[in-house]
């Protein structure tokens, strides 16, 4: 009888080790969705985010790829920037895939019709990298954070380069983005107490690729207005400042001003030089060790410097890594209640999610085009770092 008692409790013990080792080997998989447009227009954006996101991960874990002794598992998913894609793939990553957290995605739109899918299985979703004001405004629920810059922070990086008289139009998409990017430029030029008149709004299709109606209009308005005339440009995907300085705005003492955008973009304008703008990432502007790392390893890795969304897709990484290791969980509460005010290092600096709108407060750079260029990604001159403290963005949502 000794024997069968003793016998039954080996079998109890092996089994319930089973069941500890299967839990176990569960709780390793830390799943982490990435959404974005990897095919489309913002193709580009999405390889570079999944690109800085993967290598940010990287860099935090010491090249483990775990949290907490959970192994990192990231899920990439395809929303070819349209937002019935995006919704689909953002339900299908929470209640088929039952990933922990979700990072998303290259096009506003997308972003914006995601937003309520993280609300109704009550994950949270990190938006990275669109940038549209409503994302974090009236859109916005409490499991959304951002870390990517919002148009009200373009636009007052922008204003501040700004702030004398004259007059200023306006090129932007006919979308989200670009309707956003122009109200948030506006805002910030009264907030910031530019004295600059605003004389003309022109919107475009987003796959616009002749810009001569469009110019012209502009210029007819512009080059009677008192100078400097200023004609700012906000666009995403291929940019068509190559196609209105060739129509020689410059005879009208008109002056473009473009925001930052991706390396293989901004190497076109290299005749632009002396030209002035403002722009969320360059690889060479920020000082700290991270970034030294990754313009090193990408360098190494790709022959070319980290762009603009690979600086994006690191800090997202760095997002979840900060959150997941402060909280020791990824209950979303639990999360929610670490990642309020919690601040965290990214290639540019600290960032940091203000608590009442979970937007990441950051730095953003004024700069000018290189006269003298020593390689093809030799670009940019930083004029100065514009610190989160001299860009009063505004709450907008409704909490």
């Amino acid at each position: 009888m000794q024997h069968k008692n003793s016998f039954k409790l080996i079998c109890l013990s092996l089994a319930l080790s089973s069941v500890f080792a299967s839990a176990s080997s569960l709780a390793q998989d830390l799943k982490i969705a990435l959404i974005a447009g990897k095919t489309g227009a913002l193709e580009a954006y999405a390889k570079e985010t999944e690109t800085g996101f993967m290598m940010g991960l990287e860099y935090l874990t010491g090249g483990k790829m775990e949290i907490n002794g959970r192994k990192i598992k990231v899920l990439v998913k395809d929303d070819q920037s349209k937002p019935d894609l995006g919704r689909t793939a953002l339900a299908e990553a929470f209640g088929d895939d039952k990933v922990d957290i979700a990072v998303g995605t290259s096009s506003s739109g997308s972003a914006i019709a995601m937003l309520p899918v993280a609300e109704e299985y009550k994950k949270i979703l990190i938006v990275e990298p669109a940038v549209a004001d409503a994302i974090t405004g009236e859109k916005w629920n409490r499991y959304i954070f951002r870390t990517s810059r919002n148009s009200m922070q373009d636009g007052l990086a922008a204003a501040s380069t700004i702030k004398s008289g004259g007059s200023i139009a306006f090129l932007a998409q006919d979308y989200a983005f670009g309707r956003d990017g122009v109200k948030a430029a506006k805002d910030a030029l009264g907030a910031v107490g530019a004295k600059a008149k605003i004389v003309h709004e022109e919107y475009a299709a987003q796959n616009t690729t002749d810009f001569t109606a469009a110019a012209q209009r502009i210029f007819d308005v512009l080059k009677d207005k008192p100078e400097p005339r200023v004609l700012q440009i906000i666009w995403a995907g291929p940019n068509p400042m190559n196609k209105l300085a060739d129509m020689k705005p410059e005879r009208f003492g008109i002056t473009l001003a473009p925001g930052g955008n991706i390396l293989p973009v901004m190497k076109n304008w290299k005749t632009y030089v002396g030209t002035q703008g403002t722009i969320y990432y360059y690889y060479d502007f920020p000082k700290n060790k991270m970034n030294d790392w990754l313009v090193a390893e990408h360098t190494k890795r790709f022959k070319s410097p980290p762009d603009f969304f690979t600086a994006g897709g690191f800090a997202a990484a760095s997002a979840v890594y900060t959150a997941i290791s402060k909280a020791k969980s990824t209950d979303t509460e639990k999360l929610i209640t670490a990642m309020e005010g919690m601040e965290f290092d990214t290639p540019k600096g600290k960032m940091n999610f203000r608590k009442e709108d979970h937007q990441a407060l950051q730095s953003m750079y004024h700069f000018k085009i290189k006269k003298d260029q020593k390689n093809e990604w030799d670009l940019l001159e930083l004029v100065r770092e514009i610190p989160a403290s001299e860009l009063p963005v505004p709450v907008k949502n409704k909490r």
